[in-house]
């Protein structure tokens, strides 16, 4: 709303203000068309810009994946892969976790007018909780997966204020988009019906009213039932250029059967169908009025040149007249038709069934076709493409098998998790098909800033929220603490208490271990309790524990203390615990695989609800909530994670080796440590070194 009506202004004159008019124009006459949101403009009406300076930090490579040059490595077929491999060594494709704010500011510095397509599929229904039903086991056993508390604050926030607070979110979100696209880039932007007329609005007020920008509707359902209202059966896909000039490819539907049996109903004697199509110039021509092949010409003149006209007949393209008086006519061949153009209504697109081959299981996946449709219109070969919400990693594996370069984010492990798997296959299917494509990369951002409950519900103080932390963990709080990183201590450990706007860091956690080092005598020992733990983490605690023999706990803080009548003390989750020893399968040859004996889940992400049952189950058989592991033979503090060699379940074939068969062989003797990668069905990871002698 205008900030003079807003005040009152021009809603009742003060005595002796003159009139109206000409001279003295009404505030609303010199309103213009704008979206004001809660947020927009500051205190001062000055409009908010990105803090892109405040937001970038550098991004972490923690992992490394060339599924097949592993397995070629492992094969001892190393040499003839580099050979014959298609892979494609310009670009490594990048799947980052984090929040998409961070980790476009923090691209920028290398990508920033470099990116040629964004899609951004952002969660837009209003309420909803974001659950996911999660397979485990060799079986059909399922769980419903609540959204980790990472997520959950995110889009608490996201929707807080309602349209508001959604609006703000995607809005630096878009400005961000907008400075990473290329000069010729397009951004598609996936909205549901409910919010796609604001959407549209707020794209018009960052991309510019723009003659190109479109509205597509996609009928992802054919039928919804609902008495009280016609059904919702679509989605909005809104797309934008970032200049006049863009990568435009039309696309093409083929023709049904109804209008080839009716327009291309002749056939030659080879058997291809053809159209009569005139060969009269539209408008007069008068020099294309010759006599040909014993033709008067037409009034207006021929459509072609004689030249022309006589290489057509002779490729066959030419129907002569059968009739006295008749004039020839084009053949128009149908296999040489590319199809109905596409306009702005895709109707031929269905959503990814549970059946389909391409299904994840994940709630919010979208088909491949209707990103194939995209990417082809919108960007070329070797293009880079950016999912900033990638979910189930649709773009990435669309965008793999058309040989386009990729970055992928993603502020849930689960999406990451998910998306991780899939690009492992996707590779692998394309190196067995001789089919080119690209290792990529995994990241981790480092760090989140929500600090909704904090303001919300402890007003603000972090004091606070450590002293409920504690007593719901029922440890004794320090009031002269050793370390301002020690807050209390329980059954002869200290214990620290991460802040609520932060992931848990290989940082903090090494200031940590430099605290209780100089402040306890052996054996020194301190839980970190915390929301989130950066990925990785466990390789990070087994080195700081080897270099200041320091023991690091990472503890799940329960989300259930947000919790206003919570009643009773809720359980506190270590993260996951996984054993592993070597096998030594040839001395003499130094093969060694890896063989997991023990892995028990840490169950923070399982619904209090289900909790006692699956916990009786995880203690039973905790094997069964693998769902992903990995093998890193020769690994060091520092690097990176390689892939090796890993397997992991799918939605079709739930089995999963306990033991490694890579047969993984060291050049020379020696000692080794070998790093193991473990993920859970709920898509949060731990590793742990193995040591290996040869």
């Amino acid at each position: 709303m205008n900030e003079a009506v807003k005040n009152g202004i021009g809603v009742k004159r003060q005595v002796n203000q003159p009139a109206y008019g000409p001279h003295n124009p009404h505030p609303l006459s010199q309103m213009r068309t704008e979206l004001v949101w809660e947020g927009k403009y500051d205190e001062y009406g000055n409009r908010r810009e990105v803090d892109v300076a405040g937001l970038a930090m550098p991004l972490q490579k923690i992992e490394t994946i060339d599924q097949p040059r592993a397995e070629a490595e492992e094969a001892g077929q190393l040499s003839m892969f580099e050979k014959k491999s298609p892979r494609r060594d310009d670009f490594r494709n990048r799947l980052i976790w984090g929040d998409n704010k961070l980790v476009m500011a923090s691209l920028l510095k290398e990508f920033k007018g470099k990116i040629d397509l964004i899609y951004i599929d952002p969660p837009f229904d209003v309420g909803a909780d974001f659950k996911l039903e999660v397979a485990f086991g060799e079986d059909d056993d399922s769980i419903e997966k609540d959204q980790s508390v990472l997520e959950m604050v995110a889009y608490r926030d996201t929707w807080g204020k309602g349209i508001d607070s959604y609006l703000q979110m995607l809005a630096d979100r878009l400005v961000l988009a907008r400075e990473l696209l290329a000069d010729d880039g397009s951004l598609y932007l996936h909205v549901g019906p409910g919010i796609g007329c604001a959407v549209k609005s707020l794209c018009d007020d960052v991309f510019g009213v723009r003659s190109t920008a479109t509205e597509m509707v996609w009928q992802r359902v054919t039928a919804h039932g609902d008495s009280q209202r016609w059904g919702v059966i679509h989605d909005f896909i809104l797309f934008y250029t970032k200049g006049d000039s863009f990568i435009w490819n039309a696309q093409f539907a083929p023709y049904s059967d109804e209008y080839v049996k009716t327009k291309y109903c002749y056939t030659t004697p080879e058997g291809r169908q053809y159209r009569l199509d005139n060969m009269t110039s539209p408008h007069p021509r008068p020099n294309m009025t010759y006599e040909w092949r014993g033709h008067k010409p037409p009034a207006a003149g021929w459509r072609y040149e004689l030249e022309t006209m006589e290489r057509l007949y002779k490729e066959g393209r030419v129907e002569l007249a059968k009739k006295p008086g008749g004039r020839p006519q084009l053949r128009r061949f149908l296999d040489e038709m590319p199809g109905v153009p596409i306009g702005s209504v895709w109707a031929d697109i269905a959503p990814v069934n549970s059946q389909a081959l391409e299904d994840t299981g994940y709630d919010t996946q979208k088909p491949e076709a209707l990103l194939e449709r995209i990417m082809k219109a919108s960007s070329n070969e070797d293009d880079l493409v950016a999912d900033l919400f990638c979910g189930s990693g649709t773009t990435g594996a669309v965008a793999e098998r058309l040989g386009r370069r990729w970055l992928m984010a993603d502020l849930g492990r689960f999406s990451i998790h998910t998306s991780r798997k899939r690009m492992i296959e996707t590779q692998r299917k394309l190196h067995s098909n001789a089919q080119p494509y690209r290792a990529f990369d995994v990241y981790n951002l480092g760090r989140y800033e929500r600090q909704w409950w904090q303001k919300e519900r402890l007003k603000g103080a972090d004091e606070e929220h450590r002293r409920v932390v504690l007593e719901f963990f029922k440890a004794e709080p320090l009031s002269k603490a050793p370390s301002a990183l020690i807050h209390g201590r329980k059954f002869g450990a200290f214990v620290h208490v991460d802040s609520i706007d932060s992931v848990f860091t290989r940082e903090e956690a090494s200031a940590l271990a430099k605290a209780v080092a100089a402040a306890a005598p052996p054996p020194r020992e301190c839980y970190a309790l915390a929301w989130e733990f950066e990925m990785d983490l466990r390789l990070a605690l087994a080195a700081i524990e080897q270099e200041l023999g320091v023991k690091i706990k990472p503890v799940f803080i329960p989300r259930e203390i947000m919790e206003k009548n919570l009643k009773g003390t809720p359980p506190f989750f270590e993260m996951a615990v996984v054993e592993a020893e070597a096998i030594v399968r040839d001395r003499k040859e130094r093969t060694v695989d890896i063989k997991l004996t023990k892995f028990l889940p840490s169950l923070a992400e399982v619904p209090s609800k289900e909790l006692d049952a699956i916990r009786e189950r995880a203690m039973k058989s905790g094997m069964d909530f693998i769902d992903f592991w990995a093998v890193d033979f020769d690994w060091s503090p520092g690097k990176p994670f390689n892939h090796d060699w890993q397997d992991y379940r799918t939605r079709k074939d739930r089995s999963l080796k306990t033991v490694s068969d890579a047969a993984h062989q060291y050049e020379k003797k020696g000692k080794y440590t070998a790093c193991v990668k473990v993920v859970d069905t709920f898509g949060s990871d731990t590793s742990i070194t193995v040591a290996i002698e040869v």
